[in-house]
């Protein structure tokens, strides 16, 4: 995943900062089978799941509203049948943005109470100084859930549940149990640091837990398509998850020694980890000046 336009188009959910960064017309959706009729379609934002069967297309997020065009384009390639569901993972404008243009072709939006809540306000992104505008009601889920959902959909059971405070506090990971393939939005962003968001209620102690929640469920047949990055094993869920905690026990101390941000992020707590994860939306200063921003705001919160 290359850094410049693409971590603006990350972390900026409106559709100006989305033209600015790619004419849709440029973009391109690609489809990669996961396994017994769930696929992972990219493009400009995060992953899209796609379960396809008699039932009808059943979608994990949706990206951005000026490609729904192209998206809608590809699920019909997969399937005759229409799109009846779309599943957020959780609020940020590149999981969300195509919500109203589905839900008026037809689709039922599902999320989380929070995602909801968050997306019928305006809300501001205190990492980036990132304000982003309340979302349209046509795009605001029309059902929502607590702890979680289950969908009996094209002969597969399909659970959906929240996981609270990770990425961020309306997670959802979607797990399509007859294919073996899992979900997990922005709690994993596959060979690169991820993005905690704190002012949304995310918590690195959150991610860590669900992460571990899904590796819980997986084997070592499960496919998993992450929020960011290309599809992925357990075992790739696994070191992302080694990773996470060891510079979480790492920061722990720095921070129980008193150590400020600056001389936590000269101390380079993240420098065995760079060479495989440095190379996503983050250098890696940048991500350890969040986490300690993340896991010091939280303890301040207690």
């Amino acid at each position: 995943m290359a850094r410049g336009p693409s971590y603006v188009l990350i972390l900026s959910f409106t559709t100006v900062s989305l033209l600015a960064a790619q004419n849709p017309q440029d973009v391109q959706i690609r489809s990669q089978s996961a396994g017994r009729g769930v696929h992972m379609l990219t493009g400009q934002g995060g992953n899209i799941g796609v379960s396809v069967g008699p039932d009808g297309a059943f979608l994990v997020d949706d990206q951005y509203a000026p490609i729904t065009e192209k998206i809608v384009g590809a699920v019909r390639a997969l399937t005759e049948h229409p799109i009846r569901f779309v599943v957020n993972t959780h609020w940020h404008g590149d999981h969300t943005g195509g919500n109203e243009n589905l839900g008026e072709a037809g689709a039922l939006i599902v999320a989380h109470e929070n995602v909801r809540q968050r997306m019928s306000v305006d809300q501001f992104i205190v990492a980036f100084n990132q304000a982003s505008p309340a979302s349209p009601p046509g795009a605001l889920p029309v059902i929502t859930f607590s702890d979680g959902v289950t969908f009996h959909w094209n002969g597969d059971e399909i659970q959906v549940f929240h996981v609270a405070a990770a990425h961020t506090d309306g997670d959802a990971i979607i797990h399509f149990e007859r294919a073996n393939v899992v979900h997990m939005g922005d709690v994993f962003f596959h060979g690169m640091y991820p993005f905690i968001d704190a002012s949304s209620g995310g918590t690195l102690d959150g991610v860590v837990a669900a992460v571990d929640r899904v590796l819980g469920i997986a084997n070592d047949q499960t496919a998993i398509i992450p929020g960011h990055g290309a599809l992925a094993t357990r075992g790739d869920l696994l070191a992302y998850r080694d990773m996470l905690v060891t510079v979480r026990e790492h920061m722990r101390r720095l921070i129980a020694e008193g150590k400020t941000k600056e001389e936590i992020v000269a101390a380079k707590p993240t420098a065995r980890f760079d060479g495989a994860w440095g190379g996503g939306y983050f250098e890696p200063d940048q991500w350890v000046g969040l986490v300690y921003d993340a896991m010091t705001s939280r303890e301040r919160d207690r």
